[in-house]
């Protein structure tokens, strides 16, 4: 129980960011082996090796990011009920979710696996690249439900206010992988394959860290009447999951459209491209951890039944996501091209011309970082309140800016209007976000409303 949190009380903006470091740091150390992949390919096997990882890289997300989604939609239904002290429905929440989880990683799976040629066909991927890219993939696929356990098992630590059993699991994960990477691609030679293999094998790992930890808390231990299904609890959870794991999709299917453009360019754009968004999950890396910490704050504050404090946590944890970006984008506009670097090799010439087109896309993402940090603090803060809805409605909002933006910038501007593509969607989804938490809000305050409404 020491390591549990409850964020009804005391000082939201101290609350919120000593909550979201241990997230950051976890976060680093996921982005870290997620990069030492990236950085073991592209010195081991080129250019190409990076490009045919990189020309999966939204399909594989796709899949990670509707995982993330009905996770991160169950844990608000616990977060709820752990702030509201309802230690019964609590357990039977996450007995409920695992069932939920389980059954939707077979689906993906399978989805994943039936659908591999045919999407890496709808993206025009290089004949070049494509064997290395459908075995990188499929590997990658075959290990949904790892991903998915590891995923529900960090919500649930995260939902009762534990960041930092998930950043244990992350560090350990992370020196596993990486150790598996530097074994599997240049001694054993497996290619792409061995760096996803090390990959799934690393996130096994973090699940049963996860695990172990989840075994040992107090109020989680069961009674067995508190594992029945129950379909109306089954009912509510998919009405907080369906949506968020929507909402990623849809966003995926954007950005699988601009990968489908970005292949089009060729081999040395496309592994800048991907290089530059290796570094994607380095840039927003504290803005994700805010935006979990803002969500268990929300779900615990909102179940017992304290309004206001939401709305001074919104407003402090935005003030500190908005300063943290700046300091992230001054770093990359400094150094981005000696981090760059780590994952071209090859020709000089075609790595000149590979880091050029990177460091262009990561200057333009660095200095509208700030767009990308309001996205996250508001969207889970709305999340948090139980409203899953609105927050889709965002990521539709991503998709058409995004799409919109890669068909088209790129006609006007040549290549490098898909640079664009990102932003448009990012200032996409925080115009429906600004009018979406207001609304909210206001909702929430009406008069006659019970303070200890659990839900919008």
């Amino acid at each position: 129980m020491t390591a549990l949190r409850n964020m009804a009380s005391g000082a939201p903006g101290r609350l919120i960011l000593s909550f979201a470091l241990p997230l950051m740091l976890g976060n680093l150390f996921q982005q870290f082996y997620t990069i030492a992949d990236a950085a073991i390919v592209g010195q081991v096997l080129g250019v190409s090796g990076i490009a045919a990882v990189g020309a999966a890289e939204w399909i594989i997300w796709m899949m990670q990011g509707m995982i993330q989604g009905f996770t991160q939609g169950f844990a608000i239904q616990m977060s709820q009920d752990f702030g509201a002290g309802q230690y019964k429905n609590l357990r039977n929440a996450i007995a409920n979710s695992a069932l939920l989880s389980a059954a939707s990683a077979v689906i993906l799976l399978a989805g994943g696996q039936y659908f591999a040629e045919w999407m890496l066909k709808t993206l025009h991927t290089p004949e070049s690249v494509w064997a290395d890219t459908m075995l990188y993939m499929r590997t990658m696929f075959w290990g949904i439900p790892v991903v998915m356990a590891y995923n529900l098992l960090a919500s649930i630590l995260r939902s009762l206010g534990d960041g930092k059993t998930p950043l244990y699991a992350m560090i350990f994960a992370s020196f596993i992988n990486i150790g598996l990477d530097l074994f599997f691609v240049p001694v054993l030679h497996m290619g792409v394959f061995g760096a996803a293999a090390a990959t799934v094998l690393a996130q096994c790992c973090s699940s049963v860290f996860c695990l172990i930890k989840i075994l040992h808390i107090d109020i989680l231990k069961w009674k067995r009447e508190e594992l029945a299904v129950d379909p109306a609890l089954h009912l509510r959870l998919m009405k907080l999951g369906m949506p968020m794991a929507f909402q990623n999709f849809v966003i995926s299917v954007g950005g699988m459209i601009v990968q489908s453009v970005v292949n089009g360019f060729g081999v040395a754009f496309i592994a800048g491209f991907t290089a530059t968004n290796k570094l994607y999950g380095m840039l927003e890396v504290a803005g994700t951890s805010y935006g979990f910490a803002m969500t268990t704050y929300t779900g615990q504050n909102l179940g017992a039944g304290k309004i206001p404090r939401i709305r001074t946590g919104y407003r402090e944890a935005l003030a500190i996501a908005i300063l943290t970006s700046v300091a992230i984008a001054a770093v990359m506009i400094l150094a981005g091209k000696w981090i760059l670097l780590c994952f071209i090799n090859g020709d000089p010439e075609m790595t000149e011309a590979t880091l050029g087109i990177a460091y262009h896309y990561l200057f333009i993402m660095s200095i509208c970082l700030p767009i990308l940090y309001y996205l996250h603090v508001t969207r889970s803060c709305i999340q948090g309140l139980g409203n899953t809805v609105l927050p889709m409605a965002s990521g539709c909002a991503e998709f058409a800016m995004r799409t919109a933006a890669a068909l088209l910038l790129p006609r006007a501007f040549g290549q490098d209007g898909i640079f664009y593509a990102e932003i448009a969607a990012w200032a996409g989804a925080d115009l429906v976000l600004v009018f979406s938490f207001y609304y909210c809000m206001r909702k929430l305050t009406r008069p006659g409303r019970q303070s200890t409404d659990q839900q919008l």
